[in-house]
């Protein structure tokens, strides 16, 4: 894998925790805030910060799906994740999982090639 295309798996880990949690942490918060106060100037902001934050996660899952060749099941997957409550956990495991593999990779063929 070439480093462009790490780097862009890289940034849709990153931005996919805070998505994750902006719909149930910020969205409801602010629901359920308006409607025991009389604070409603909340859920603009906050409803427009989870908006970026999903429009950036969308971007970024297409300059993956561009760049590392995901088949459209996969990229249905994690769009998936993105639209589930806490979906993106899942999903930021799942990538961190492989990029610490595709980290360890070139060691463990690298030790191959020393004891071969």
């Amino acid at each position: 894998m070439d480093a462009k295309t790490a780097q862009a798996m890289h940034r849709l880990r990153l931005v996919s925790l805070p998505e994750a949690l902006s719909f149930p942490a910020l969205l409801i918060f602010g629901s359920l805030l308006s409607r025991i106060s009389d604070v409603d100037f909340l859920m603009m902001p906050l409803g427009m910060l989870h908006g970026v934050l999903f429009v950036l996660y969308a971007v970024f899952l297409l300059d993956v799906w561009n760049r590392a060749k995901w088949p459209v099941g996969r990229v249905a997957f994690f769009f998936v994740l993105a639209v589930l409550p806490f979906g993106g956990l899942y999903g930021e495991r799942v990538l961190r999982r492989e990029e610490r593999e595709r980290a360890t990779a070139p060691d463990a063929r690298r030790e191959g090639e020393v004891s071969a």
